[in-house]
């Protein structure tokens, strides 16, 4: 009898990171990558930067060749949709009408971006998610001297807001947070990019995005519901219906939502604010979660976390494939334990020349201090608490070699003034 598959659905960071450890940890059965987008596996981080600015071309964020996909032997699915999934049976329904009855099944379908009302259907108005995305993007604008409005001040609309500066483009940065990137970093270092982003001309305004004004189906100014909150004097059109801020281009950078719809509603799985598995990464017997998608309980800070991470996302689809075949492997001879996934989460921003640098779950902090802040020399170290324990730290602007020692403080989480007392002697010492 022909061994069934294992199927990794989504050809992503996280997916081809589940493939390739899943060959390395010895499964030589029928292996298939099944992704929605035309394009082999790449790397989406350089999106909002290298390859937006236009000093990437696309072929440089591939992770692997054709050629070195070959040696895995897999049955490459590409332009390729799972529209359902049979727990039970752990059988995949595809958008060719195909049923693919498996072993197991890795799932590592992303997130996809959020868009508003009547967006899709305006010419200058983008997101900014896949390779696509963001070929578009650069498309327009290819040509400098454009106005560009990016709606949302987190990490993606920070980034792209850096990058079409330095392309020359007039921007305007609008979020519902009186600066960039709070919910995730927290006041005193949203202050600090504030700063920088003011300082190569970036207008900062704080609002709710109403609708677009259009010429034909051109966008030409995104309108805002209560006027919005001038975060550097900016000038913007009044009026009646809100403040309208003029625009040829507009980037939608509000956020994304788990890709979990195909999953339908069986009650075997939870599928509230992405997928719900375990501490090893299993969602159901035999079905596993890895990447932007999986929200699993991470054993050292006791809670599920869902983290949209680049170095998460590889780390976890190979958590999730040794461990897929632990499962599978529990009865015979090969049989191995299953291994909790406790990462130290990390995650970078580069914006102007400025690196910021993470370990530990920085949103949903209930406490931040930040022992260096210096505006000035554009350096920051900033300790992010919840329940009265260390959970993560950034910073920027310090020596490498601080940097990296900083991971250890939050590796465990710690008591809050034991934390302190750590990152006073890393910093000293570096």
């Amino acid at each position: 009898m022909t061994t069934r598959p294992i199927a990794v659905v989504g050809a992503s960071a996280a997916g081809l990171a589940a493939a390739e450890a899943l060959r390395r940890s010895g499964w030589t059965g029928p292996l298939t990558l099944i992704g929605d987008e035309p394009h082999l596996p790449y790397d989406r981080p350089p999106l909002s930067k290298q390859l937006l600015h236009g000093t990437w071309e696309p072929e440089r964020l591939l992770l692997r060749t054709k050629e070195q996909l070959d040696p895995l032997g897999l049955d490459l699915r590409l332009g390729t949709r799972a529209t359902g999934l049979d727990v039970a049976a752990r059988a995949l329904t595809l958008d060719t009408g195909e049923r693919l009855d498996c072993a197991g099944v890795i799932i590592a379908t992303g997130v996809a971006a959020r868009t508003l009302p009547g967006a899709d259907a305006l010419t200058g108005v983008h997101t900014l998610r896949t390779l696509d995305d963001a070929l578009a993007l650069r498309g327009r604008l290819a040509d400098g001297g454009r106005r560009l409005v990016i709606v949302g001040n987190g990490v993606l609309g920070c980034e792209a807001a850096a990058v079409a500066r330095e392309l020359g483009h007039e921007v305007t940065l609008v979020g519902h947070d009186p600066v960039p990137m709070a919910a995730a970093v927290g006041t005193a270092v949203g202050e600090l990019l504030a700063e920088e982003h003011r300082a190569r001309g970036v207008t900062l305004r704080t609002g709710t995005v109403d609708g677009f004004d259009t010429d034909g189906d051109a966008v030409t100014a995104v309108r805002l519901a209560d006027g919005g909150t001038p975060g550097n004097g900016g000038a913007a059109a009044g009026g009646e219906g809100g403040t309208r801020l003029p625009a040829e281009t507009v980037l939608l950078a509000i956020g994304s939502t788990p890709a979990v719809g195909w999953l339908g509603d069986d009650p075997a799985l939870d599928t509230t604010d992405g997928l719900r598995c375990d501490a090893y990464c299993a969602a159901a017997p035999g079905i596993y979660a890895a990447g932007d998608v999986a929200r699993w309980e991470h054993p050292v800070h006791g809670r599920p976390l869902r983290i949209e991470h680049r170095m998460n996302a590889t780390e976890q689809g190979m958590a999730a494939a040794r461990n897929l075949l632990a499962e599978l492997a529990a009865d015979g001879p090969d049989a191995q334990e299953r291994r909790p996934f406790a990462p130290v989460p990390y995650f970078w921003s580069d914006q102007y020349d400025l690196k910021i640098q993470a370990y530990g779950p920085t949103a949903g902090a209930d406490r931040v201090e930040t022992p260096v802040l210096d505006r000035a020399g554009r350096r920051v170290l900033a300790l992010y608490g919840r329940e009265g324990r260390a959970v993560a730290v950034l910073a920027a602007g310090l020596p490498p070699r601080q940097i990296r020692a900083l991971r250890a403080v939050v590796a465990t989480p710690l008591p809050w003034d034991e934390a302190l007392t750590r990152i006073d002697t890393a910093t000293a010492t570096g």
